[in-house]
């Protein structure tokens, strides 16, 4: 048991109790898998989050931050692999509020939507489209900003390196973050690009389960 852990057993023994099946469904768990620092990864760690976010998991630990080949940093050079984008976007945009979502159009598009965090009233959908070859769409009743994670090639998913918007995600010359840009998207249809992963900050959804 880890010394996280203990510190959790101190406080509240019901969310030892969540924190432990988050650990034990993790990446890691039975072996884990040989694509953990890898964009391909990314599907997996945040419909993990997504899921375990909807039967009310409240607390999610990531084991290691900057060791072994699925730490969110690579313990060598300390630069940020893909599912640390993904984190760093969910913590950005995914509130503590997890709302209900209408079924999916097709099976390989995963979608989950919460409160979107920081804005009343406001909505984040996510949207994980895991079909290499196909693009699948919903219809958008209200303006949104669009935040898309890619492999820098559709080809090679296994990259180590990703995308936001088409533009590469890496620290500036003194470590610090990029801007986290997103593209305005007018209601109506919206479409996801094979494998890719996306976020969508609605503002003004109005949604009255987040006011």
């Amino acid at each position: 048991m880890s010394n996280i852990e203990i510190g959790i057993i101190a406080s509240d023994a019901h969310l030892l109790v969540r924190v432990v099946r988050v650990v034990c469904r993790a990446e890691t768990a039975c072996g884990g898998d040989e694509w953990a620092s890898t964009f391909l990864d990314t599907f997996r760690y945040l419909d993990q989050l997504g899921r375990m976010s909807q039967r009310g998991i409240q607390v999610n630990i990531h084991n290691t931050l900057a060791s072994s080949d699925y730490g969110l940093l690579d313990e060598n050079t300390l630069a940020p692999r893909p599912n640390y984008w993904a984190a760093l976007l969910w913590r950005k945009f995914m509130g503590t509020t997890v709302l209900d979502v209408d079924a999916s159009p097709a099976p390989s598009l995963y979608l989950y939507a919460h409160c979107l965090r920081g804005r009343a009233g406001g909505v984040a959908l996510l949207a994980i489209n895991t079909d290499q070859t196909s693009s699948h769409s919903l219809e958008l009743t209200t303006a949104a900003e669009r935040y898309t994670l890619s492999a820098p090639s559709l080809k090679n998913l296994e990259d180590t390196h990703v995308q936001l918007n088409g533009t590469e995600l890496k620290l500036s010359a003194d470590d610090g973050l990029p801007p986290l840009t997103g593209v305005p998207t007018a209601l109506g249809r919206v479409t996801f690009a094979p494998a890719t992963v996306s976020f969508l900050a609605i503002p003004m959804a109005n949604n009255a389960s987040c006011r």
